[in-house]
């Protein structure tokens, strides 16, 4: 490990992240702490573990490694050694209202921040993932712990593929230099958590130019084609009958290629 004992695990102290200590880092990136480690289960189990000790908003958990990386309904997320940026923010929004639509208003933040990094630009697939071309580059997860009714904190998990894992076919970008993509990709991420409310038309049309498949035939969440999707994040589906199925939970699963499946 990389940091502070936490839950368990050992400490070391003279560490980095690609040459970088981690205050060295947390300066370079505007964030208060950055937490590292070589090896670790899930970065979001971390980040949930300083969330409950009163991790300031901003506290950055970083891993060059993962062994139980997670993505949506429990499905698994290979992170390897040096293969990606493997990523949790904590932050303590007060918007309620916008947790709805957070995940999708983080993957648009994270889209231009990547584009510079990608082989083309980068697209988006409802409800939470970031694509180049038709294979899958980035995952955003949101997790939120309450106190009582109130929210308490957020943990942010984010996985970059910055280059192809062995056996898979995935997307990656065209440098392996994490620091500066991680100079890149913090500040859009912080400024999409500062963010309120539902999506606002801009974003809506920010979305819409990057979404790969509005238009397209699908077989999940329902038979029909692709329509978009609405202010609340909800998800839009024509039927052959003409009426529009809107969908709030769910992955889309595109009947043009397998490799656009349900992610």
């Amino acid at each position: 490990m990389i940091g502070s004992s936490l839950a368990g695990r050992s400490a070391r102290t003279s560490v980095s992240y690609d040459g970088h200590a981690a205050r060295e880092l947390a300066t370079m990136l505007g964030v208060p702490r950055i937490v590292l480690f070589d090896q670790v289960g899930s970065t979001l189990d971390v980040a949930h573990d300083l969330g409950e000790q009163g991790a300031e908003a901003g506290t950055l958990v970083l891993a060059d490694a993962q062994t139980a990386g997670r993505g949506r309904m429990g499905r698994s997320w290979r992170s390897d050694a040096g293969a990606g940026i493997w990523l949790t923010l904590i932050e303590r929004s007060s918007s309620e209202e916008a947790l709805g639509v957070l995940a999708l208003r983080l993957a648009l933040a994270l889209a231009p921040a990547l584009d510079p990094f990608a082989a083309e630009r980068v697209r988006l697939k409802w409800p939470n993932d970031i694509f180049v071309g038709d294979k899958k580059l980035a995952g955003v997860l949101v997790e939120a712990r309450w106190h009582g009714s109130r929210l308490d904190w957020l943990a942010i998990g984010v996985g970059i593929n910055v280059r192809v894992p062995d056996r898979m076919d995935a997307a990656s970008l065209t440098t392996t230099e994490r620091v500066s993509i991680l100079r890149s990709v913090v500040p859009a991420l912080r400024g999409a958590i500062a963010t309120t409310g539902q999506l606002t038309e801009d974003e809506l049309t920010r979305f819409a130019a990057r979404d790969l498949a509005r238009g397209r035939q699908c077989a999940a969440p329902a038979p029909g084609v692709v329509a978009g999707i609405r202010a609340d994040g909800a998800l839009l589906v024509d039927g052959e009958d003409g009426r529009r199925a809107v969908f709030h939970a769910g992955s889309i699963i595109l009947t043009e290629t397998n490799s656009l499946g349900a992610t």
